[in-house]
Order: structure tokens, then C-alpha cells, then sequence
């Protein structure tokens, strides 16, 4: 590591040792106190340059939240929170026979990137020993984590999971305001909910109340139906076979099946899964007009016509052709999003060239460092190095010179949602380490 990038590295571990519980790691210090599924994979992936029990307590302590049926809910609830309680009674996961007696859960998912951040910890372990037996360890909860998504959430098996509700993936993206828009909700139907996040950070940096309204009809109609899988399918007017969610799927088999190989265990279904998402993902998802891969719509039984940053994200997980990512990276490399040179930072969340692009408002159009950390691995996988450097420079750059928040304005870096956000310390700690 650079010298100069010494000071920015002490900053970072302090964001991260001031967010820990002990036995997990908080999001942000504001806004965000129990513990998320893939905030924790990410958080994994910094701490592991620098103290490997950490790392590993960080995802024991997210799979003792699994679900007996291998579902790995998206929030472990932390018993000391303020709002402890009401988190409780707005998710009622006790109705569901599979949820665990000892652990206060969710009952949503969240994007499966454990499998990848476990390898990873694996490759940069200290010591290897311990490293090989945290393999073993959570072998058979990522295989039940895998398991579950495709019976569970790949209704016709044709490789591509399924999500549910929008907290599956990116909240407010605009990807999913034609399906939140058909939802004509009556007054009675809408549940009553406290929201914790407008109190705390700037409202017009997160989702707006129509959007909530829909998110918390959408727990309470799982709810109601116990969180049984078939008759949420049959019922739920928000079923998307999600980019983003299969792409990081796709890799995850892969890394899966690596860590198979190093256990000696048969890498072959996951391989085969890999195999399976991806020429799903190829032939049901790709947009030659635009050069992207979109989301598809199950309940229209159509792709959605919305440009995301996630529709990149199958570089990261090796699943275009060259000729394909050539495309990609031609639109990436645009006004609709940041061109080398250009004066804005990479890469804004949402296509810039659209009315329903903002700059500040979450996933609508904000820099994420975890985006750009994906894309960069993807960019300089198909050998685009150049633009994959100016993303993990950004990474360095937007916490160096705004602060650890949760997300960043595109045109002047200015840093939006919680300060002293976990996954921008912990994946600049990863870019750092390489630097």
C-alpha cells in the first residue's frame, strides 16, 4: 500500500470499529443498527486484510439467522436497537415454521454475494489453517443459501431466481416504479409503519412514502400468507427475475464450487447452476438496442425498460461474450453514464440521460462504492483496465476527500444517506491493500 494512503486506512478501521457490536457489524452508525445480509459479505471482504476473526465472526454471526429451509434472511435483528420491538411485530416471521427460535429475523432475501466473499476471505486469510476450517464451516450453509433459491425462487427451473419485494435488491430503483405504480393500494390497505430513516438523514435523499407504502403492503401480504413461498408466488404482484441478483448468483456458484474443490467436496451442481444462470441470464435478459442487461418482469411477462447500473453487472460474473461487453462497456463509457475523462464520477447508479435519473436520491442515480468495486473487478476481467483503475480510484478518492457516507452525488462527490457507512470503509480497506 501507498504511504500516502496510511491516514486514509486508519479512518477507515475506525468507521468499521465504531460500528461493531461485537458480534456483527452496523451498516452506518445513524441509521442502520441490526445487521444486513449482503452489508455484511462486503464488511467480511475489508476486515479480512486486517484481523481474520473479525471477518469470520462477521458472517457467523449473519448465518446463525439462517432459516432451517436455507433461506438467509436480508436483516438479523439486534436485540439492543431501539426499535427492536416494532421490527418484531412488523415482520411476524414467527407464522413461518422455518424461521429460527433464537435468532429475530426478516422474512425477505438479500443478494447472494456470500459465497464470493467467503473465498475471497479464504485467498486473503493470515493464517490458512483457520482460514480452510471457516470453509468447512460454511460450506453446508451456502449450499442450503443456493439450495433454497433455486427451489424456492426459480418456479419454472430455468436458472433465473426470482425477487419479491424491492429490499431484495436495489430499494428504490427506478427499475421498479412500473410494477410499484400498477399497485393501486386503498387506504385501509396500507399498514401502518414507522419510518426511522426521513427522521434521521435527509428525506429527499431516500425512498418517498408512495414507494414505502408499497414496500410495507408487500411484508404484510407475505405476513399474512406466512411467508409460504407458493402462495406468495401465486399472489404477489412484484415478481422480478432480477439482474443484479442472478448475475452475483451466477458468480457465487462459481466460488462456491471452488471452495467445494479446496474441501474436497463435488464442485459439479454449482457449476451447473453457474452454467444454468448464466445462458438464462444471456437469452431472456440482454438488450441489443441498448447494450445492457434488463431486468424481466414475471408478472407482465416482460423485460423492464429501465437502465440501471446493475445491468453491468454481469461483467463481474464472466457472462457476456466479448463482443457483448464491448457493447456494454461502450454505453458505460457515455454521457448516460461516465465516460472516461467526462467530468462527472463513475459510475452514477442510474442512466443520467433518463427523467428518472437524480444525483441524490439513493438508487436513482448516486455513486455506490460497492457498484463500483464489482465492475471494476468486471471491467478488468475483459480486459478494460483503464476504466477499471478510474473506479477503484474513485473508491480511494470519494471517502478521502467527502467522508465514509453511504452514497455520493455523481457530479461533485458530495457524500448522501448515513455517514460513517461500513461497506465504502471496508471495500476502500480491499482497494487499499492492492494499491
Amino acid at each position: 500500500m501507498k504511504h500516502e494512503y496510511e491516514q486514509l486506512r486508519q479512518k477507515a478501521i475506525e468507521v468499521l470499529q465504531g460500528n461493531w457490536t461485537g458480534s456483527f457489524t452496523r451498516p452506518g452508525s445513524i441509521l442502520y443498527h441490526h445487521q444486513w445480509s449482503w452489508d455484511s459479505a462486503f464488511i467480511a471482504m475489508g476486515y479480512i486484510h486486517y484481523d481474520q476473526d473479525r471477518a469470520e465472526q462477521e458472517l457467523r454471526t449473519l448465518f446463525e439467522g439462517q432459516w432451517s429451509n436455507g433461506m438467509l434472511p436480508h436483516m438479523i435483528f439486534n436485540p439492543q436497537a431501539n426499535n427492536y420491538q416494532e421490527s418484531l411485530q412488523f415482520w411476524e416471521v414467527e407464522r413461518y415454521p422455518y424461521a429460527p427460535r433464537d435468532r429475530q429475523t426478516s422474512g425477505l432475501i438479500q443478494l447472494p454475494i456470500h459465497a464470493t466473499a467467503i473465498l475471497h476471505m479464504y485467498h486473503h486469510a493470515q493464517n490458512t489453517t483457520q482460514a480452510r476450517a471457516f470453509l468447512a464451516e460454511m460450506f453446508s450453509h451456502l449450499k442450503a443459501w443456493h439450495t433454497y433459491l433455486y427451489q424456492e425462487r426459480d418456479a419454472q427451473g430455468e436458472g433465473l431466481v426470482y425477487i419479491q419485494h424491492p429490499w431484495e435488491s436495489l430499494d428504490n430503483s427506478p427499475v421498479w416504479d412500473s410494477i410499484l405504480q400498477r399497485m393501486h393500494l386503498q387506504v385501509n390497505e396500507i399498514p401502518a409503519y414507522q419510518r426511522v430513516d426521513t427522521q434521521l438523514v435527509n428525506a429527499e435523499d431516500r425512498p418517498t412514502k408512495m414507494e414505502y407504502d408499497r414496500y410495507a403492503y408487500l411484508v404484510k401480504l407475505f405476513a399474512a400468507r406466512d411467508y409460504n413461498e407458493e402462495q406468495i408466488r401465486r399472489d404477489c404482484p412484484f415478481l422480478v427475475q432480477d439482474v443484479l441478483f442472478n448475475a452475483l448468483l451466477c458468480q457465487s456458484n462459481k466460488d462456491l464450487a471452488e471452495i467445494a474443490s479446496i474441501l474436497n467436496e463435488d464442485p459439479t451442481p454449482f457449476l451447473h447452476w453457474a452454467e444454468l444462470t448464466a445462458q438464462a441470464i444471456n437469452q431472456k435478459m440482454w438488450d441489443d438496442e441498448h447494450g445492457i442487461y434488463l431486468d424481466f418482469d414475471l408478472v407482465e411477462n416482460k423485460q423492464i425498460d429501465a437502465y440501471s447500473v446493475a445491468g453491468f453487472v454481469p461483467l463481474f460474473a464472466g457472462i457476456p461474450d466479448q463482443a457483448r461487453a464491448q457493447r456494454m462497456y461502450t454505453y458505460l463509457n457515455s454521457d448516460s453514464f461516465s465516460p472516461l475523462g467526462g467530468e462527472a464520477y463513475a459510475i452514477p447508479s442510474y442512466d443520467r440521460n433518463t427523467s428518472e435519473f437524480s444525483p441524490n436520491r439513493y438508487w436513482r442515480g448516486p455513486v455506490w462504492i460497492n457498484m463500483n468495486w464489482l465492475l471494476s473487478h468486471g471491467l478488468r476481467r475483459y480486459g478494460y483496465h483503464e476504466y477499471a483503475q478510474r473506479l477503484r480510484q474513485t473508491i480511494i478518492d470519494l471517502p478521502q476527500r467527502h467522508g465514509f457516507f453511504e452514497y455520493y452525488n455523481p457530479f461533485n462527490g458530495e457524500g448522501h444517506g448515513t455517514d460513517q457507512f461500513s461497506w465504502t470503509a471496508s471495500l476502500l480497506l480491499d482497494v487499499l491493500h492492492n494499491e
